[in-house]
């Protein structure tokens, strides 16, 4: 079987590179933006920096704002009608995976509009044709949605998370730059942050994981491991460590998808809205330790990556202790709660493994996990 291997075909990467949004799009023949971002990040200035350019440049656009945190069905169908009247033929998605996820499921309906349930984009769906181009520009070190298929809408009436793979959804030009991401509050910084290392392990340990993957998560993981506490008390060097890493991770786990890490974290994000960052980082140590007899010694790698001393000479018990207590102690250090005391109920908890189960990120952990499996993780953690 071929592996295959989906990146976005141009990105720009470090201080200053929004710059070349408008060199881009003027290349491109592009004539108006649709220009996604939410009301926090307009309000703050953060936009502003892109319009400014824009304006400077005297480049038509639209400004849409109406981005949820967990973006929603309806909040993509408005987004279609939206853009459709405004008259832009690309969309500059500004944000972290709410603003990238609610833009690609615009540019998609835009494009194949026989899919404007939004529900029947679930899993990998079979549009036809690319969608609107995309210029990405994430103002979070998290989730990598610039450079992934992927992209996450919420079903409010059903309660659940639904993830969409479609390489049609590859936003053409990426711009990472660290300035963008600066104003990031320390929460949020470190939960963004956890999602990305957690993006990294997962598509290391995942099943459809192979050499050109392994590359980029082992490096992801160890520019994650170094740079997210300087990140988190707001260091150049951290945010721009930050910034490339979670990048990186994301060429690779875009490639060879995740585990059940993610499949519990969605149920989290659509049942009680917990943030997705940090649901994935109060998960990953325990669910590790759960996949850990089925990793063989990638867990050694890991551990290595993270900085963990001595791990040639260690035991395979030993440097699986270490893994998992090196992302544990990370995520302690930069203030993600320890457990789930605080946020799941038990009488959720039937519906929570059973969601999480049917996620279409669950296929791929390393270990089969049954509903009972997933019951008692969440259980361990309360």
């Amino acid at each position: 079987m071929a592996n295959r291997i989906v990146l976005n075909e141009t990105s720009y990467h470090g201080s200053g590179a929004i710059e070349n949004i408008v060199t881009e799009a003027q290349g491109r023949g592009f004539q108006k933006a649709f220009v996604c971002s939410d009301p926090d990040l307009i309000r703050f200035g953060v936009t502003g920096k892109v319009t400014d350019l824009l304006d400077k440049a005297g480049m038509a656009y639209e400004v849409y704002s109406e981005i949820k945190a967990n973006p929603t069905i309806e909040n993509v169908q408005h987004g279609v009608a939206a853009f459709q009247a405004a008259g832009a033929d690309y969309i500059i998605a500004i944000g972290g995976g709410s603003s990238m996820d609610t833009a690609k499921a615009i540019g998609i309906i835009v494009r194949n509009p026989e899919f404007a349930d939004v529900r029947s984009l679930e899993g990998t769906a079979p549009t036809k044709n690319p969608c609107v181009p995309i210029i990405a520009v994430p103002t979070t070190a998290g989730t990598a949605a610039e450079v992934t298929i992927n992209y996450v809408i919420t079903d409010v009436e059903k309660k659940r998370k639904f993830v969409c793979v479609d390489p049609h959804d590859i936003p053409v030009v990426a711009i990472i730059d660290p300035d963008m991401m600066a104003s990031m509050p320390k929460g949020l910084t470190a939960a963004t942050g956890m999602d990305a290392l957690t993006h990294a392990i997962e598509g290391y340990i995942t099943k459809a994981a192979w050499e050109m993957t392994d590359m980029f998560h082992l490096k992801a993981i160890e520019i994650i491991s170094r740079s997210l506490r300087g990140a988190v008390d707001n260091t150049k060097e951290g945010r721009e460590g930050m910034a490339l890493g979670q990048y990186i991770a994301g060429q690779g786990f875009s490639n060879v998808g995740l585990g059940i890490v993610h499949s519990m974290a969605h149920a989290l994000g659509a049942v009680y809205d917990t943030p997705h960052g940090v649901a994935n980082a109060i998960l990953l140590p325990t669910v590790m330790e759960y996949n850990a007899d089925a990793t063989g010694e990638k867990y050694r790698d890991i551990a290595k990556a993270m900085g963990v001393p001595g791990t040639e000479s260690m035991s395979q018990e030993e440097y699986r202790k270490a893994a998992v207590d090196a992302v544990r102690q990370l995520s302690k250090d930069v203030g993600i709660p320890a457990d789930l005391k605080d946020i799941v109920k038990e009488e959720d908890l039937p519906f929570l493994a059973e969601s999480a189960f049917n996620d279409a990120c669950a296929p791929g952990n390393p270990k089969e996990a049954s509903i009972e499996d997933i019951t008692a993780l969440y259980k361990s953690l309360m």
